[in-house]
């Protein structure tokens, strides 16, 4: 691909994935993904999502249960060993915990997933997760704020030329492939447009020059 076709596709699915609510930002290492990660989560409460009957009077070890989850959580499993190992040493440095999997354990406080992108579609914005395990998928559905790494690379026109990439992923079956397009969004409730119902609130695409 050439040079300026390239800054072309990034261009325009940097328009597009901003025009869906994305969070779009270029970077030019995985360290500097790293810090703007790091900053992001620093700047957020922690998330808890309390029990049902968390507010009524309880027990000392009931109410310690409810009070169980107080640090922030970032969970990679997407990771090789050497950037999973980056990532949980700043993670401790900054006092917050780090999951590479296990993270059925904490459906309930996961503050951020961070992921890697396989495809991303300049078309619609698009970012594409080739996900064989669960621990993939949870850490991109059940986190407060999503931030996924994009390289300059991965993003494609359309989903025609994403096709030959798509079909070696269904060729796996079973397996899961999941489309995100900006953050969770629904508008059941009265017709009015909610974000982060149903998924992470945020979405945060950070476009890694490769």
């Amino acid at each position: 691909m050439e040079q300026g076709e390239a800054k072309s596709l990034c261009d325009r699915f940097q328009e597009r994935a901003e025009a869906v609510s994305s969070r779009v930002r270029r970077i030019h290492s995985f360290e500097e993904a790293l810090d703007y990660t790091l900053d992001l989560c620093g700047g957020k409460t922690a998330c808890r999502i309390e029990l049902s009957g968390c507010e009524q009077h309880l027990s000392a070890p009931a109410d310690a249960l409810c009070r169980l989850k107080q640090e922030k959580i970032l969970a990679a499993p997407g990771l090789n060993a050497e950037l999973y190992q980056k990532f949980e040493k700043a993670c401790t440095q900054s006092g917050f915990c780090c999951l590479g999997r296990g993270l059925r354990d904490h459906l309930g406080g996961i503050d951020i997933g961070f992921s890697l992108a396989d495809l991303a579609i300049a078309e619609t914005g698009t970012v594409v997760m080739d996900c064989p395990g669960e621990e993939a998928r949870l850490a991109t559905m059940i986190c407060e704020y999503h931030v996924c790494l994009v390289p300059r690379s991965a993003i494609v026109a359309d989903a025609f030329a994403a096709e030959a990439r798509l079909l070696e992923y269904l060729s796996r079956s079973p397996n899961y492939t999941a489309f995100i397009t900006g953050p969770s969004r629904t508008a059941d409730i009265e017709r009015v447009l909610a974000l982060g119902v149903h998924g992470p609130l945020e979405l945060h695409l950070l476009l890694l020059e490769d």
